[in-house]
């Protein structure tokens, strides 16, 4: 009888030499010219500016955007599982899932009264 880790340590072994020799092989086989144009920031091909035009901050909607793609993100993973089990879970289920369900409203309430759902 082998070990059940046995498998899982080399399938680690093996991602570490991968991950390992990538960066060593494209340290040694990547070229090695760097000019200016190589070294600056890409932005589109417009010189890049210390300052945007707001005086550097960034509207709360960019961050309100990926906090809606993160909140459904999370949503899906705990209801679909919950959603193949539904008969196994019964009534401890559906208690657990209307808990989450209720903390989960809380970002989207937050979303709503910032405006990150009015795409005008």
């Amino acid at each position: 009888m082998t070990n059940p880790y046995v498998p899982v340590l080399v399938l680690m072994g093996i991602a570490a030499v991968l991950a390992l020799g990538g960066v060593a092989a494209s340290a040694v086989i990547g070229p090695r010219r760097y000019n200016r144009a190589k070294l600056d920031a890409y932005e589109c091909g417009i010189e890049p500016t210390p300052l945007a035009d707001g005086g550097g901050r960034l509207p709360i909607k960019y961050y309100l955007v990926a906090m809606t793609f993160i909140v459904f993100d999370i949503e899906v993973v705990f209801l679909y599982p919950w959603a193949v089990d539904f008969t196994v879970l019964a009534g401890f289920g559906l208690v657990a899932m209307l808990a989450f369900l209720a903390l989960i409203t809380v970002p989207f309430v937050y979303e709503w009264r910032r405006g990150g759902f009015d795409w005008v």
